[in-house]
């Protein structure tokens, strides 16, 4: 399945137990030698009476993740489509927060995504308190002709500076999973292929952190790449356009209402302060299979 073009396995484990290893899944998404996908999710029995499944995501390294956007409005149109459930909405629970998903007449699903998390210890990342942006330096972090943090190509040449600036600055929240936005004037420069993955692993951040980079066209509407942790670039991430959009509201920048645009397609996130989250957008299935577990591959 998809959801603008972040792809997904979805394995239905809810009549089944089944535990695959970090290598099983490694091998599951390999593009060239198995099926390829962004993030591996599987849907289970509840257990707790709050929710009608639970909601596992995996990573292409086999790593798990403790959320994904993208991911649940797949997970809820599966659902429908398979007739495992006539709720609507429906109440899933992740690894740390409890989902209400609703199916639109066009296809469409809207998520209710929880409140974001500001509070460092519980993004988490390492700061002695909370603020509105936080700066952190990168070393060894070098590449002309791009731009970071809202400084352009021309600015620095004029100041006679040859290189990006080693020091970044970023929101930095909880979506159910990290998320550091940096805010640039136009994606075509910012650094997305060096920035995104030097703040991704920065030890300031004990799990990692999604990157997301977001170039403000009006009040109501935005562009938006993010570099996903063990995933690299996709070409839609929900968790990161929600996080977006929030740190948009909280420097000032944005209405309630916003559009994102992501390089797959568009999603619509509403947000009043210290409000939940509400993502609407597409979900698709584009094939179905089988697969054989061999117990030597583990």
């Amino acid at each position: 399945m998809h959801g603008l073009g972040n792809d997904f396995m979805v394995l239905d484990l809810s009549r089944i137990d089944l535990r695959l290893s970090p290598r099983q899944i490694q091998r599951l998404a390999d593009r060239h030698r198995g099926i390829g996908f962004d993030q591996l999710l599987q849907i289970h029995p509840p257990d707790s009476p709050t929710a009608d499944f639970n909601y596992r995501v995996f990573n292409v390294d086999g790593s798990e993740s403790e959320h994904c956007g993208n991911g649940a409005r797949c997970i809820a149109r599966y659902i429908a489509d398979k007739g495992l459930s006539r709720r609507n909405p429906l109440r899933v629970k992740t690894v740390n927060r409890l989902l209400h998903l609703s199916l639109h007449d066009d296809g469409g699903v809207s998520v209710d995504m929880g409140a974001p998390e500001f509070d460092p210890a519980r993004i988490p990342l390492r700061a002695p308190k909370r603020a509105l942006t936080y700066r952190r330096r990168l070393p060894g972090l070098q590449q002309s002709g791009a731009q970071v943090a809202g400084r352009t190509d021309a600015a620095r040449q004029a100041d006679g500076r040859g290189e990006a600036p080693k020091e970044v600055e970023f929101s930095a929240l909880s979506m159910g999973n990290p998320h550091a936005v940096i805010v640039v004037d136009r994606l075509s420069d910012a650094m997305v292929a060096a920035l995104g993955p030097a703040l991704g692993r920065h030890p300031d951040f004990p799990e990692g952190v999604n990157v997301g980079f977001m170039a403000v066209r009006s009040r109501a509407e935005v562009e938006l790449r993010v570099v996903e942790r063990g995933i690299g670039e996709t070409l839609a991430c929900g968790t990161g356009a929600c996080a977006a959009v929030v740190a948009g509201r909280q420097r000032g920048l944005l209405d309630e209402a916003v559009t994102v645009h992501l390089r797959g397609g568009d999603l619509h996130i509403r947000y009043g302060q210290n409000q939940s989250v509400l993502m609407t957008g597409p979900a698709e299935t584009v094939y179905e299979g089988s697969i054989e577990i061999r117990d030597h591959e583990r």
